[in-house]
């Protein structure tokens, strides 16, 4: 009995199809409605550790050229920049459908200058003034109120796939030992609270004072000694001033969270961390 090439060219045209169905469907739900996020730094403890594996809520301040997904595997050779896709709608700092980003979320954004996604919390909104004195951040002229939280304690081990070494109060530890930080509860103007770190006295804890232009934000880290954020300009190697039209989304909620150096050795995931809202 002859072969039938017929049925075998067909299952191949219905895998291709359903590969490319699956991709398209991927593409839209990624651009329209959340966009994966795995934290790849220290900037947010202990807010969000390295490992955690979140979805980012585009739909809560509608959609710019940032909505946009970017594929970046460096391994294979792939940088496919939201630019490069939706470039010819950046410039005008509108939104469709746009909503405000309220103080206090946590937003993952794209970084100015390099592109890159960044995830920091929202402090400073357009027409404000912030600056850091002393360690503490006062926006309006206003500190913001500090309450002691304790102590935040991990390992000193490497963490990620980057094997970063945690920054310890009072200096370094050495490997496997307790590297702690001051822990403060932070309660911004309305009311919205959080905890940061602090490690020490550094040149980020005192800064001149900033106006937040119209249609653009002011973001810091939440381990505020150890993040890269609107406390130095983007052209010396910071963050600055972020448009409206840079913001990607607002993190909601932790899926889960690798303490390991891959998202797929679940042997490393935190049981703790699991559907953990954000705050």
């Amino acid at each position: 009995m002859a072969k039938d090439d017929t049925k075998g060219g067909s299952g191949i045209w219905e895998t291709i199809k359903t590969i490319v169905y699956a991709l398209l469907i991927a593409g839209v739900f990624r651009t329209f409605f959340f966009q994966p996020f795995w934290i790849p730094s220290g900037s947010m403890k202990d807010t969000l550790l390295i490992g955690d594996f979140l979805f980012v809520n585009k739909m809560a301040y509608g959609y710019s050229y940032a909505s946009c997904p970017s594929v970046i595997i460096p391994r294979f050779g792939i940088d496919i920049d939201a630019q490069d896709i939706c470039g010819a709608f950046d410039g005008d700092n509108k939104r469709l459908f746009g909503g405000d980003p309220q103080r206090g979320d946590v937003v993952v954004f794209r970084h100015p200058v390099s592109g890159r996604d960044f995830i920091k919390r929202l402090v400073g909104l357009p027409g404000e003034t912030v600056q850091m004195k002393n360690g503490v951040l006062h926006i309006n002229g206003a500190p913001v109120q500090l309450e002691n939280a304790g102590k935040f304690v991990e390992i000193a081990a490497p963490q990620g796939p980057q094997g970063l070494l945690p920054r310890c109060e009072g200096g370094a530890v050495g490997t496997g030992g307790s590297c702690s930080k001051t822990r403060l509860k932070e309660t911004l103007p309305g009311g919205r609270s959080h905890y940061i770190l602090d490690i020490g006295r550094q040149s980020s804890d005192n800064t001149p004072i900033y106006t937040v232009p119209e249609g653009h934000y002011f973001f810091v880290g939440d381990n505020r000694d150890n993040s890269s954020d609107s406390r130095v300009s983007n052209l010396s190697g910071g963050v600055g001033f972020v448009p409206y039209e840079n913001i990607v989304g607002r993190a909601d909620r932790v899926m889960f969270s690798s303490a390991g150096r891959s998202m797929l050795f679940f042997w490393t995931w935190r049981g703790d961390r699991f559907f953990k809202a954000v705050e």
